[in-house]
């Protein structure tokens, strides 16, 4: 059987390049068959038709039998698929009934007599697997880690009394422990209970879940919104149900896509083109090759959560308009931190507009599906998709990710509806982990520790190495108590691995200070190369190269931030020698010298 389909996948263009992924989806997603017999075809068996080799000897089979079509929907005895390829015998039984064979074939089988009397060692295989991810130091390590909502950024290990600052979360607003937040949710689990009951057809529909979709779907300036358990799921879902349904979709994915993206994608089973990441030219060489007529859906992200680049999504919307796609927007890890009202950087393209409440031909209001989730900048959990009424009613009536995943609990629905109204109406906590973000880059940049340029929240520091950014990330825990996770393969390709570190509105200048120092001297304990040696070398993804220039400019501006001319003049004429900028202008404000609660900010 081996030597049948390396030979079948040498002669067959489609076998050569099709992926096992590719042909378990084509063979398992089913469309309505063009006969009067009805039933049933899968998306393999259509390819098949069509292919004129494959295509005869189907139509000879099918005569053969005195059936007229290939697969249908019977209740009772259906086959998967009646054809030449995957004969199941004359009882259609499958696996098909093995013939008799010869004794002594039976009593020496190939492989040794072992090979047939033991069983399989699972274990053994689960060993093996396991031990290729400890050797290529990608083996995931878990730290036990609980966060206090009256301490935030603080949290202790395993021991209560054992304290360390979290550096290193997505909560990055700390609406995981807003009073606001929190009260919504006790009074109604108080109330309603803890779990939903069910899925969102069988008893999991409530008023939580109506009100908060309206919540999104206002916040994006859509027609609607759906909430999934996860962003992930939603992103899942809605891909693999798009890519599967539209005919002949071609999907156009970033190249540094999250792997929900990549996994739902897979699942879709249509064709996929991937483009450099943030390329342009390269996307639309790709859309120019595709006929204008087919659907085709760009998938790509507004930040990108490891390196903190922003897509360039008023280019992607033009390509998309110029070539007939839809676009798809994950905002993760931008929803709640950019924008007037937290709605994205879609939204912070054109933050005077939605200032104003303006958002009809926005970039936001061109962009056709936006994704987010409650569980970052909200504080809360679940995911969700935002666009027109029929798009997501179409998702929610035929995505199984949708459609048999109970509901989100009620307390939670309802908190992350109070996060969310909290957010559009508070711009304080954003602007706040803004200046925190940039009094972080500013101290690193000072100590010559290399930060993988970008204008976003996320701070990126070049390791380069799985066992070092490792080490380091254990010493920052055990010797420093500030825990950073560290960032390696596959998250990011091997040869790029770094520490990613995340200010949030509660990481003042009495933590920055410590984190700073502790990394500057790890960096020499480890001997970790700093900026000025990456340039020396010539620079690598950013970090000491000449060409970024303006790359990490923040795309939350001076005046978006309130910093006017005037103030930036008074605070270098007084701050002392060696002092950051963005340093001194929170100790001004006198925001920078404890944890701020966001409900009473």
């Amino acid at each position: 059987m081996d030597a049948v389909l390396r030979q079948s996948k040498a002669m067959c263009p489609f076998l050569k390049k099709a992926s096992p992924a590719t042909l378990r989806a084509l063979s398992t997603s089913t469309r309505p068959q063009a006969s009067p017999c009805g039933g049933t075809i899968s998306k393999l068996q259509l390819l098949g038709q069509r292919c004129p080799v494959m295509g005869k000897a189907l139509a000879i089979q099918s005569a053969r039998s005195g059936k007229a079509k290939i697969h249908t929907s019977r209740s009772k005895g259906a086959r998967a698929v009646d054809g030449p390829m995957f004969n199941h015998g004359e009882t259609g039984q499958y696996p098909p009934k093995a013939p008799a064979k010869n004794p002594a074939s039976v009593a020496n089988p190939p492989g040794g007599p072992a090979h047939r009397t033991s069983k399989f060692d699972y274990n053994g295989f689960y060993e093996g697997e396991l031990e290729k991810k400890r050797k290529d130091k990608s083996y995931r390590y878990f730290n036990n880690i609980n966060r206090l909502a009256k301490e935030f950024p603080r949290a202790h290990t395993d021991s209560a009394e054992d304290r360390v600052t979290v550096w290193c979360a997505n909560d990055y607003l700390g609406m995981g422990r807003n009073p606001q937040v929190i009260k919504k949710m006790q009074e109604t689990l108080d109330e309603y209970g803890c779990g939903a009951g069910g899925t969102r057809n069988i008893s999991g529909h409530n008023k939580h879940a109506i009100e908060l979709e309206k919540t999104i779907a206002d916040l994006h300036a859509k027609e609607a919104a759906l909430v999934f358990s996860s962003c992930y799921v939603a992103n899942d879902a809605t891909l693999a149900t798009l890519g599967s349904k539209l005919p002949d979709c071609v999907i156009l994915s970033d190249s540094l896509n999250h792997a929900s993206m990549i996994q739902g994608i897979r699942h879709s089973g249509t064709k996929k083109l991937v483009f450099k990441h943030n390329d342009l030219e390269d996307l639309e060489a790709k859309l120019a090759s595709l006929p204008l007529h087919a659907p085709k859906i760009i998938a790509y992200e507004s930040v990108y959560s490891m390196c903190g680049s922003i897509g360039p999504i008023e280019g992607i919307q033009d390509l998309a308009d110029k070539y007939g796609a839809i676009t798809f927007l994950d905002e993760v890890h931008a929803v709640g931190m950019y924008g007037p009202k937290g709605a994205g950087v879609a939204e912070h393209l054109d933050f005077e507009a939605h200032q104003q409440g303006r958002p009809r031909g926005t970039i936001m209001d061109r962009v056709d599906i936006i994704t987010g989730t409650l569980g970052k900048a909200y504080g809360c959990v679940g995911g969700y998709i935002a666009g027109s009424a029929k798009f997501v009613d179409m998702i929610r009536s035929v995505a199984p990710g949708f459609i048999f995943t109970t509901s989100l609990p009620p307390a939670t629905m309802a908190g992350a509806k109070t996060a969310i109204e909290y957010q559009m109406n508070y711009k304080g906590d954003r602007r706040l982990q803004q200046l925190h973000t940039r009094a972080v880059k500013e101290a690193l940049e000072t100590r010559d520790i290399p930060v993988i340029p970008n204008p976003s929240h996320i701070i990126p520091v070049l390791v380069g190495n799985a066992a070092l950014a490792k080490q380091a990330s254990d010493m920052l825990l055990q010797d420093y108590q500030i825990y950073v996770q560290s960032i390696n393969y596959p998250t990011v390709p091997v040869g790029q691995e770094r520490l990613r570190i995340t200010p949030t509105p509660g990481h003042t200048k009495e933590y920055r200070d410590q984190l700073v120092e502790a990394i500057d001297e790890i960096w020499s304990k480890l001997d970790i190369k700093r900026t000025s040696e990456w340039a020396a070398d010539g620079g690598f993804i950013g970090v000491g190269e000449s060409n970024t220039v303006g790359v990490g400019k923040s795309l939350w501006t001076d005046a978006q931030l309130g910093i006017d001319q005037q103030m930036v003049t008074d605070i270098n004429a007084s701050r002392p020698a060696g002092a950051g900028f963005t340093d001194t202008l929170l100790q001004r404000e006198g925001r920078d010298v404890a944890p701020v609660v966001s409900a009473t900010a």
